[in-house]
């Protein structure tokens, strides 16, 4: 997890080593179902606390989610759920605009924020005793944020020069957003989580004082804590710390859904790039729907490891491919896509690789999975899932967001749901949704490196469609 911001040495390196600690430690949350674990309350004010006891080091993660992203955005005001969440640590009435991240570090702890499509999130990790600093911090910044024209100035060009080099001098990235802009037509998944740059130089202070009011209170927020406490001493000093905080009514959360794809779509983008890059985009449900489980499944059976269809297909026997990847967006709370992408070999033509995945995209269509390829496939994601969790951070992470699509307790029905699947199961989502018509198409085709340009960084597709840090 990359730091919001740089972390320095403190004196206290006792403390330091307790809170890195939680970093490590294997704490898998499968041991038993979850919600016999997690304990619930809402607040009068509707501010949501789940609370899960860990005491196998002296250490909390302590993280308030706020049900705003760039899907809460409008049309010539993007980016304003990322731009807030950078004024977030410039102050308020009590705390300094520089000593949020200071006071944390030299409590021992660290700090860090994200903002997604759905979600916008702060995490402090402390030790155990020093938990009060995070409830104090963060219940006065939700309701006591100053926000100044200067750090507005500032951070909109900090901003800016963070989607110039992420998106716009990455190619691969950039594809991805003209992508995401064709495939979604009237959800607002359509547009880039950092913002469009022409809104970002439009914004202005007022916009972003309107949305903190807007989506920052508590019945628009819940909060996550994971580790060493005691919950019937913790909720009192929430409810102490956030209990005062006025009661709004949450702001209406529903947003378009784009309609049944009729007919495939294509875009293609011409970039100064190393390799041509493909993206095929089928738009799918979420885990709301059984089938997003079966997704689950397809995925790991096209590209979890060196045994998987794409990477043995496509970069082993034909040799047409650097990289394969294929990632379902399980947990958006309005539906996603699943993805395919594949960075081709030096030479090889796209038209060849583009007959390559549909090949084993028909074969999935086709042929039954085999028993033997359909419980490794299982396994694989059974693991992920149960070490996937270990860290407290990452136990409080992935309470929020199923909580965040849907409700927390839902995270109980994963592993049942995966176990079910059969190749049945397989070949029926296939052929619903892994098919031309729904598809969308993005196609890079990479211009000559100019003299002594530097080549562009590497780039995730579930990066890119998750988190904004």
């Amino acid at each position: 997890m990359k730091l919001k911001r740089p972390y320095r040495i403190i004196l206290d390196m006792k403390i330091l080593g307790f809170a890195l600690l939680s970093s490590f430690l294997f704490v898998p949350l499968a041991e038993a179902e979850l919600s016999e674990k997690v304990f619930e309350k809402v607040l009068p004010n509707g501010l949501k606390v789940l609370l899960l006891e860990n005491d196998r080091a002296p250490v909390i993660s302590f993280q308030v989610w706020y049900r705003v992203g760039s899907r809460n955005e409008e049309v010539g005001r993007t980016g304003l759920s990322h731009l807030l969440e950078h004024m977030m640590f410039k102050g308020t009435k009590k705390v300094g605009p520089k000593d949020f991240s200071r006071i944390v570090q030299e409590n021992g702890g660290r700090s860090n924020a994200f903002t997604s499509y759905d979600y916008t999130a702060y995490v402090e990790t402390l030790t155990a005793d020093r938990i009060q600093v995070a409830l104090d911090l963060e219940s006065d910044r939700m309701q006591n944020l100053v926000l100044r024209e200067d750090s507005f100035q500032t951070e909109r060009k900090v901003v800016i020069e963070e989607r110039r080099l992420r998106t716009e001098d990455n190619p691969k990235a950039y594809l991805m957003e003209q992508l995401l802009a064709t495939a979604f037509q009237r959800q607002p998944y359509r547009w880039p989580i950092v913002g469009w740059m022409q809104d970002l130089e439009r914004l202005r202070l007022d916009d972003v004082r309107s949305y903190y009011r807007t989506y920052y209170n508590p019945g628009n927020a819940f909060v996550v804590a994971v580790g060493d406490f005691k919950k019937e001493d913790l909720i009192l000093r929430i409810e102490k710390a956030f209990g005062p905080i006025p009661k709004e009514d949450p702001p209406n959360q529903d947003r378009n859904i784009d309609p049944l794809q009729s007919g495939e779509r294509t875009i293609i983008v011409k970039r100064e790039a190393m390799l041509p890059f493909i993206i095929n985009a089928f738009h799918v449900p979420n885990f709301d729907e059984p089938d997003s489980f079966v997704l689950e499944v397809i995925a790991t059976l096209l590209s979890r490891g060196r045994g998987s269809r794409l990477y043995g297909s496509l970069v082993r026997e034909k040799r047409l491919a650097l990289h394969t990847e294929a990632d379902h967006s399980l947990l958006s709370r309005d539906p996603g896509l699943f993805v395919i992408s594949v960075e081709l070999l030096p030479g090889q033509k796209i038209d060849h690789v583009e007959d390559a995945v549909d090949q084993e995209l028909e074969r999935l269509r086709r042929e039954p999975v085999g028993d033997e390829e359909l419980a490794k496939a299982k396994t694989q994601l059974e693991a992920a899932f149960t070490f996937g969790q270990d860290s407290l951070f990452y136990q409080g992470m992935l309470l929020a967001q199923y909580e965040i699509a849907g409700n927390w307790r839902q995270i109980d029905d994963y592993l049942p749901a995966i176990q079910r699947i059969t190749s049945k199961d397989i070949q029926r989502v296939a052929n619903r949704y892994l098919v031309r018509d729904n598809r969308t198409v993005g196609i890079l085709i990479p211009l000559p490196l100019r003299e002594g340009g530097r080549p562009p960084e590497e780039f995730s597709i579930k990066e890119k469609m998750v988190n904004y840090r």
